[in-house]
């Protein structure tokens, strides 16, 4: 299922799409179909231009980070999930060196808000990152790793490590924090992942309290700043569709109960 999963996100990313569009055009070319081919290729430039220069993907990035604001957590709190997605294990692995990306934010909030709550729970969900790992590493792993440098404590830290996909995360997170009536735990992730994640939460039953880091956007302002070049508006694009690609297959296939969860 992991692999049929990535297969189909693979062809579907606006960028991926693009490339095969263009490919299929000079293919046709080549086979002495000049029309085709033609339209094959005109389609992937017209995607090309509005992908990458439109605010398309700022746009449906917004739709996904405005849709849970940040809680005041003004009350003590029983736990904190971190979903994996901050470290790239195989870099790691390879270069014997923690790499994390452009949502590192979820570790350094997390290691915020232990300060903050010194006595909840710190649960850390993530296998590995790849389908067929050489040298197993999770990123779980990783990221305990850099939160102890960071200055947490290596006693407070949970780790799940056999989760690979966001429905996965909430099962087998559910399975390790064992939430009571009563407890309040955070869940932290990517604002525009969030509303997925709290999908996969809400549907095995574990209640949570979002607290969405990592924003890609400002606001409806950046919709009418342009991009620097076409791979930014591109980048942008494919995070929003691996989002809303990843909420309708969950739904459609009943991981979830909602398409889009509201707070």
């Amino acid at each position: 299922m992991f692999l049929i999963s990535k297969t189909f996100e693979f062809i579907l990313l606006p960028s991926n799409l693009i490339g095969l569009l263009a490919g299929l055009g000079l293919l046709l070319l080549l086979l002495r179909r000049p029309r085709l081919g033609g339209v094959m290729l005109a389609l992937a430039a017209l995607l090309l231009i509005v992908g990458g220069w439109s605010p398309l993907g700022r746009a449906a990035l917004l739709v996904l980070e405005d849709r849970f604001p940040q809680p005041q957590l003004t009350e003590p709190i029983t736990g904190i999930v971190m979903l994996g997605g901050a470290v790239d294990t195989r870099i790691t692995n390879e270069r014997r060196q923690a790499s994390i990306n452009e949502a590192a934010e979820r570790i350094t909030v997390v290691a915020e808000l232990s300060r903050r709550f010194p006595q909840a729970r710190l649960l850390l969900s993530g296998g590995t990152s790849h389908a067929r790992p050489a040298r197993p590493l999770t990123e779980s792993a990783v990221a305990r790793d850099l939160l102890l440098r960071l200055g947490v404590e290596p006693q407070r830290i949970e780790l799940e490590e056999r989760s690979q996909t966001t429905c996965e995360n909430a099962q087998q997170s559910l399975l390790v924090a064992k939430p009571r009536v009563g407890d309040r735990w955070v869940l932290v992730t990517s604002a525009s992942h969030m509303p997925r994640a709290v999908a996969c939460f809400r549907a095995v039953g574990f209640t949570i309290i979002p607290y969405p880091v990592d924003y890609r956007t400002g606001g409806k302002e950046d919709l009418r700043r342009p991009f620097q070049s076409i791979g930014d508006g591109l980048q942008a694009l494919d995070l929003a569709a691996h989002e809303w690609i990843g909420l309708a297959t969950y739904r459609l296939f009943g991981k979830t109960r909602e398409l889009l969860p509201s707070p």
